[in-house]
């Protein structure tokens, strides 16, 4: 590599350099390395170019050849493009040029150092500018609106890309990685953290994940509607992206076939005795988040493609590009696009997806029915999520035409944003007032009090950790997809399909009946309950994504993976952030969870509470009282969601917002009332996310109160 080879004059000046003093060796540094920073930098960008290029060709051959796994599914769906791909572009930049600087510089330093230690801050500099990574954080210049950015920028107009998509998450406590800059922790085999060496990903979820799912215990308090409304939530805010890579950058070696751990590959390994694999040297692969230009430090954060708010982002697209795509422009009715191939009973679907290559059509290649298009790239992950797509595309399209009929001098753009604008209100409304009080329980008001204005100190966007324990919604999903027809008959011929076989199944909601008898099907069955000894089904800790050939993938083990490489500190740091004890030792920890014999398996994997990866030491706490997690994931999630209110300049219940009649329709309004508007279902329960029973707790629609839209007569 050319920027390796030192000449040897310059090698001497170096080394000669190494024993003056810290300020010296940082001007002699200066002055002699800028041609080398440079040459650095443009191998960097060739490196980096070059592995980009070679996944998405060797991705759209496979995709072509139809002969694609379940590893090309994460690819697939979390490739970043657009504005995404090219602010993750020039964080590769950056990030490589110091990985080869730090290959350099290890020939004649002998000690530990950080590269960032041994280059001044003027080239510091220079590399966020060469990189590309200074022009993504360029002032903005904010316009006065009624309506918010679809990029969420402007949303604080003191820090206008606060909470802004393709920027970075904000972090609760420190980054903590091995090397203190990027690395994560768990990357050096055997290496001691507080003592001991973390246990692979893979042993944690096979000790304490695994359970039979003929035991699993239902919950008689929650539906499947509440379950699937948290992963709508969580798509609304947050989507950390792979790298667009698939290949190491500095050797070029292909990480789907070697099991290597060179950035940005991160596989898990697979440990001793595992129940499914045998071969030890396999892995299941799995690729590090993508990166985010950190203006003023080189410690790694990741990038959130997404807003920060409670936007319907997953309706409208976080970017320019996508939103315009999204939208019927073929008139000035303020509309989203429809399916122009099919209907589902005469109601519109989403519009597919456009690209060649296609992974949907391979699930079913006989069906011929493509991914659909959405605001979020995970719209056809599941049909539960491509239902909740479908509905509130739809919702926005009614209350779009009954605007133009109350106000046929508005313009299409005038329609289309206070559409949006009410479907950002309505899902606020779902959220805060009807979801989040089940989830949080008896601690709801301690955590979300009562909304008082906005506040632009208040930073809304997502914090790091809670891209990770977010994901306690895997706890709450059940092994099948459930399908109702009228009167919540089991629609036949097959009324219930294996989880894992409907990943991506965009052909099962166009041929199997709709999303009719998906959203029944979720209003009438129960959640999975959170149990310690029964945390999450095997249809996605051993069959993930196993839609053709070699490995499904692990979710819960995905989980830890994830949290050691965003840099999370171990489970006792967030007790502390929360104000709760911090267990030493067994009894400390069986106190905590209430559970003698998980805490024993905890300190035999982990050696420490401390080391605990704080998705599983989340999700094995004991449920508050009346809501579906423990009380650190209270906390946590609390924090997210109160910030993302308070922080929002566009939060529906300020009073600049919406005048009180509107605000008042709002509030009366519902999610079953979005059903009933927007699908041929004509009974559904007053509140959808309990344990509902057909028939008694069922009501028609007639008895459920309608959004008034008269208020918005201009």
């Amino acid at each position: 590599m050319a920027c390796l080879h030192i000449g040897f004059g310059i090698l001497l000046l170096i080394l000669g350099s190494i024993e003056k003093t810290s300020s010296t060796f940082y001007d002699g540094i200066e002055e002699l390395d800028n041609d080398i920073i440079l040459n650095c930098m443009n191998e960097a960008k060739q490196l980096v170019d070059t592995a980009y290029k070679n996944t998405r060709i060797a991705l759209k051959t496979r995709l072509r050849q139809k002969d694609v796994s379940s590893r090309d599914i994460m690819a697939y769906f979390k490739q970043p493009v657009a504005g995404s791909r090219t602010a993750i572009r020039a964080a590769d930049y950056m990030g490589t040029t110091l990985q080869l600087l730090t290959e350099k510089m290890k020939h004649f330093h002998q000690r530990p150092f950080n590269i960032s230690d041994l280059l001044t801050k003027n080239q510091m500099d220079d590399i966020f500018k060469m990189s590309g990574c200074a022009s993504q954080h360029l002032p903005k210049v904010c316009q006065d609106s009624p309506y918010r950015t679809i990029t969420g920028e402007c949303n604080n107009r003191r820090n206008p890309s606060l909470g802004a998509s393709n920027t970075g998450f904000t972090r609760l406590l420190r980054a903590e990685y091995e090397d203190g800059i990027g690395l994560p922790r768990g990357w050096t085999e055997n290496r001691p953290i507080n003592g001991f060496p973390l246990p692979l990903a893979r042993l944690v979820s096979n000790e304490i994940v695994r359970f039979r799912t003929e035991d699993i215990t239902l919950d008689s308090g929650r539906s499947l509607m509440f379950m699937q409304f948290g992963q709508w939530t969580d798509h609304d805010l947050d989507l950390s992206p792979e790298t667009p890579a698939r290949t190491t950058f500095l050797e070029g070696i292909d990480c789907d076939q070697s099991c290597a751990r060179e950035p940005p590959c991160f596989p898990l390994r697979i440990p001793p005795n595992d129940p499914r694999f045998r071969n030890l040297s396999d892995c299941i692969p799995l690729f590090r988040s993508a990166p985010f230009c950190n203006p003023g430090s080189p410690v790694r954060e990741q990038i959130n493609i997404l807003t920060s708010f409670l936007d319907g982002s997953q309706v409208y697209g976080s970017d320019y590009a996508l939103a315009s795509k999204l939208r019927n422009n073929t008139n000035q009715l303020g509309l989203m696009a429809i399916n122009q191939n099919f209907t589902d009973n005469g109601l519109p679907y989403l519009p597919f997806e456009t690209a060649e290559e296609d992974f949907c059509v391979l699930t079913n290649r006989s069906s011929g029915i493509p991914c659909f298009l959405g605001g979020d790239p995970r719209v056809s992950e599941q049909p539960g999520l491509t239902a909740f797509h479908t509905l509130f595309v739809r919702e926005h399209n009614r209350i779009a035409t009954e605007l133009r009929r109350l106000n046929p001098n508005w313009s299409g753009e005038t329609l289309y944003q206070e559409a949006r604008k009410i479907v950002g209100g309505i899902l606020q409304k779902i959220t805060y007032k009807d979801w989040l009080p089940l989830l949080l329980g008896v601690n709801f008001q301690r955590f979300i009090p009562r909304y008082r204005d906005y506040n632009e100190s208040v930073d809304p966007r997502v914090a790091n950790v809670f891209t990770v324990v977010f994901r306690m919604g895997h706890t709450l999903i059940q092994p099948l997809i459930y399908r109702l027809d009228d009167g919540y008959r089991p629609y036949m011929p097959e009324p219930t399909s294996p989880l894992h076989m409907t990943f991506f199944n965009s052909w099962r909601v166009v041929r199997q009946g709709g999303i009719d008898v998906l959203l029944r099907g979720l209003m009438a069955n129960r959640a999975k309950l959170n149990r310690q000894n029964q945390l999450v089904v095997d249809e996605l800790r051993e069959r993930l994504f196993q839609l053709f050939k070699r490995v499904g993938l692990d979710l819960p083990a995905i989980n830890l993976q994830r949290g050691r490489g965003h840099g999370l500190p171990g489970y006792n740091a967030w007790r502390r952030f929360c104000g709760l004890s911090a267990p030493r030792n067994l009894n400390e920890l069986t106190n905590v969870l209430n559970n003698r014999e998980l805490a024993g398996k905890f300190i035999n994997l982990y050696g420490t509470p401390e080391n605990i990866d704080i998705w599983v030491g989340g999700v094995a706490e004991p449920l508050v009282r009346n809501g579906r997690i423990g009380e650190l994931l209270t906390c946590l999630i609390g924090n997210q969601l109160r910030r993302a209110r308070d922080g929002d300049r566009f939060y529906y219940e300020r009073p600049s917002v919406f005048n009180e009649a509107q605000r008042r329709a709002i509030e009366r309004t519902s999610f079953a009332r979005v059903i009933c508007d927007n699908t041929r279902i004509t009974e559904v329960p007053r509140n959808v996310f309990l344990g509902n029973q057909y028939p008694q707790d069922f009501l028609n629609c007639s008895r459920i109160p309608p959004l008034d839209l008269t208020p918005w007569r201009a």
